[in-house]
């Protein structure tokens, strides 16, 4: 059934009009034209209609409506149905003969009037219809421009409100805001959808109301994301707060961490919803940030979405065209008097036919935000174990590599079965491969990791923990861990020699590896000094630049053979 077709049964259906006037033969005289079409119902005062109405609100359609009638007149009638929300919706119709009380009914919510006498049936059937019509038109575009749960105009209808509001403040420059909760999902994970469904309503009443106050417009984008339409001025950082504190009085002890992203002094000339896609791109860039609330647009950002966007669209090609180049980062154990080569990390990096080398610090971040992480990560993998396969082959050894492990990886259905077939495949050794697993993944989702963890080590893998000193790791928790290494966070090692807090540090990391009795690998070493200085801590392996930047495979292929290969 069409549109067309379910509005006409729609209206097919019999209505309820309330007649209200004090006498009796007036009452008769409309129900005898009304009623060939609807229901109706009288009272022969004010008092009983507001009775009525409060009784069956949902019931009413319409109110014809005396104003000059003993206890309570028409006017109070009015009075007391636009001060409640239930009956506000409810179209009046005024009955009078009195031309000066049109205006002032008006005023107080009629809709249409009927002149006494009624001696044109015809004319009060065509005005009872069309506001019967036009009152159910109208909610039904309320009940599709406003979203339910907030009361905010939905995105559709906030541009073109906005775009309206262009049209009728000419000249007024404007600024588009967007807003949204930082990691909102794991609100709901952790406090419940009831819960996040409060913030949302807390957080859309403050903004409503600012908007209001600004002479603008607010609207919701989707989800966490709100969209406001205001009078540009040069920061809006006090909007920032005031939506920000209305959400921690509702979180309690709990944190709830709002992005605002701001175009300012919208382009006229584009749509609406590209500045709002503007705004929106400012507030992306805050979600790597734990202390940065607030972005500006800048063309710069705009520049760099495509960019984000053009590497996200080529990465199927990439991996079809190997395009993806694996390097390796030398490992050399330094307890004995010469450093030796004892193992090497996996890196990647993109050779693009039309970019050239793309920095892992773009595209790597990219990918785990938009969920492609681990099919690079299955890439390197497979093209690391063959290349160790290669190397045995050519060389009758290998050293051990370490390729990373995500999070999103170890929870993957079928992880550990994956990594035993590749290993399998290539006819190598678990040992082979060094799994590399950062501390923040033994945090989150911390038992299902560590039983993933020991499952692994039970099929003969290493596991290294990347980062360490970077994340939350209780003595506790490490104690408890299944791993076979510590890997330092390279920002320690970074300021060891000038940084005395650091070398501390250092050297407690080291101790608690010790106690563990797991060596301890330190990345970024990049100077004598620091080789010197981790090496008289008892750190037990090192990469970095001062021995070796990463290597193409026929660079470390080179290095293998000079260190005891065939």
């Amino acid at each position: 059934m069409d549109e067309q077709n379910i509005k006409e049964g729609i209206h097919k259906l019999k209505r309820t009009v309330l007649v209200v006037d004090d006498e009796l033969i007036n009452r008769e005289l409309l129900g005898a034209i009304l009623q060939q079409k609807y229901d109706v119902i009288y009272a022969e005062n004010g008092r009983k209609a507001i009775d009525i109405v409060r009784k069956i609100p949902g019931r009413i359609s319409l109110v014809l409506l005396d104003l000059l009638m003993p206890e309570v007149n028409g006017y109070e009638v009015l009075k007391a149905m636009q001060a409640d929300p239930k009956l506000r919706k409810i179209p009046l119709i005024v009955l009078t003969s009195e031309k000066d009380a049109e205006v002032e009914s008006l005023q107080l919510g009629a809709t249409d009037f009927i002149p006494k006498p009624y001696n044109m049936p015809e004319v009060i059937m065509a005005r009872v219809q069309r506001s019967i019509e036009l009152a159910e038109d109208s909610d039904i575009i309320l009940a599709t421009e406003t979203d339910r749960l907030t009361g905010l105009y939905n995105k559709d209808f906030f541009f073109q409100y906005c775009t309206k509001s262009d049209v009728y403040v000419p000249g007024r420059q404007m600024d588009a805001i967007a807003v949204n909760v930082s990691r909102f999902h794991l609100v709901n994970e952790l406090k419940g959808r009831a819960f996040g469904d409060k913030i949302l309503c807390a957080l859309a009443d403050e903004i409503k109301y600012f908007a209001f106050q600004s002479e603008g417009l607010a609207g919701r984008g989707g989800s966490d994301l709100f969209l406001v339409y205001l009078p540009h001025c040069d920061s809006h950082r006090d909007f920032l707060e005031s939506i920000s504190d209305a959400t921690a009085e509702i979180a309690g002890e709990g944190r709830i961490n709002l992005r605002m992203g701001v175009y300012q002094n919208v382009d006229f000339s584009i749509s609406m919803e590209e500045r709002f896609d503007k705004a929106n791109i400012a507030c992306n860039t805050l979600r790597k940030s734990a202390s940065e609330h607030y972005a500006l647009y800048d063309s710069n950002l705009h520049e760099k979405e495509l960019f984000a966007e053009k590497l996200i669209d080529e990465m199927d090609k990439a991996l079809a065209q190997k395009q993806f180049k694996v390097v390796y980062q030398p490992k050399f154990n330094i307890k004995g008097e010469e450093p030796r080569l004892c193992s090497a990390e996996a890196l990647v990096r993109w050779q693009h036919p039309e970019l050239g080398m793309i920095s892992p610090g773009l595209f790597i971040p990219l990918f785990e935000e938009h969920g492609l992480i681990s099919r690079l990560d299955d890439y390197i993998w497979r093209d690391v174990a063959r290349q160790i396969r290669d190397w045995k082959n050519r060389f009758g050894t290998a050293v051990p590599v370490s390729v990373n492990v995500s999070r999103i990886d170890l929870l993957s259905q079928g992880f550990e079965e994956k990594m035993a077939d590749i290993v399998r495949g290539n006819e190598l050794q678990t040992s082979d491969m060094l799994l590399e697993i950062t501390e923040s993944a033994y945090t989150d989702s911390s038992d299902r990791i560590i039983d993933i963890a020991h499952s692994l080590r039970s099929r003969g893998f290493k596991l290294e923990m990347d980062d360490f000193g970077s994340g939350y790791s209780s003595l506790n928790m490490l104690a408890a861990l299944p791993i076979d290494a510590l890997k330092l966070d390279m920002k320690f090692v970074r300021n060891i020699c000038g940084n005395a807090k650091d070398l501390r540090m250092v050297q407690l990391m080291i101790e608690i590896a010790s106690f563990l009795n797991v060596p301890v690998i330190a990345e970024g070493v990049e100077t004598k000094e620091q080789y010197l200085l981790l090496k008289e801590n008892n750190c037990d392996i090192i990469q970095g630049y001062y021995f070796s930047k990463p290597l193409f495979v026929e660079q470390f292929s080179e290095l293998i053979a000079k260190q005891g290969g065939k």
